[in-house]
């Protein structure tokens, strides 16, 4: 019975992931089920998608563990090459650890003065497909931050890989094996500021059936 209200809320989830009262038209079990790993937020996809901006300094106000559950149940759902799901992910709280960023990548030292940052990896020993696992963590890494703006936090995307340096010095900070390559540290706080949206559609880079430059 687990597995099929799972299915059922899964494959309703799929069919009203538009709507704002998903957790409603759930069957009471399938609710329960899907409630467990996603909680609805107030902004709509498109909205989150064209108000997104890279937030880089923060409040005091802590980031629960609550939210943070949220955000890795996004990226976690992200598409990937054969399903493969080749993401791992270490929450970073310590001060001393998120202070020592700066020395590895000079323009990430407000992470020092976040509330929390997630260093997101890709796990060689799960990529099936000879190198797809770079797509299927930058997709994982773009939902939390969309995630993370539709529920009014701040966030911004630091790269690490391919820049082995950092690669590595990430890797000797966290205590990673090395079939865990760290692909970038996501900095997430609530904003200090409101940010305006910004227009970026570019007709000039769209082509049809074939490029024309």
């Amino acid at each position: 019975m687990k597995k099929q209200s799972r299915r059922t809320a899964m494959k309703l989830f799929a069919a009203l992931a538009a709507s704002g009262s998903i957790l409603s038209a759930l069957p009471a079990k399938a609710a329960g089920t899907a409630r467990k790993w996603w909680t609805p937020t107030s902004m709509d996809a498109m909205t989150a998608l064209r108000t997104r901006r890279s937030v880089r300094s923060y409040t005091s106000q802590d980031v629960s563990e609550e939210q943070i559950n949220e955000l890795l149940g996004a990226a976690m759902s992200a598409p990937s090459a054969g399903n493969e799901q080749p993401w791992e992910f270490v929450v970073i709280r310590d001060k001393n650890i998120l202070s020592q960023v700066k020395r590895i990548n000079k323009y990430a030292g407000y992470a020092a003065k976040s509330p929390v940052s997630i260093l997101v990896c890709g796990d060689l020993e799960r990529d099936k497909f000879g190198g797809y696992w770079i797509e299927d963590v930058s997709a994982a890494t773009q939902n939390i931050l969309l995630a993370a703006h539709a529920m009014g936090l701040g966030a911004v995307w630091t790269g690490i890989y391919p820049m082995t340096d950092r690669v590595e010095k990430f890797r000797d900070l966290v205590k990673l094996p090395e079939h865990i390559v760290p692909m970038a540290l996501v900095v997430i706080g609530h904003p200090k500021k409101a940010h305006k949206a910004v227009n970026r559609f570019k007709p000039e880079r769209i082509h049809k059936d074939t490029f024309k430059g």
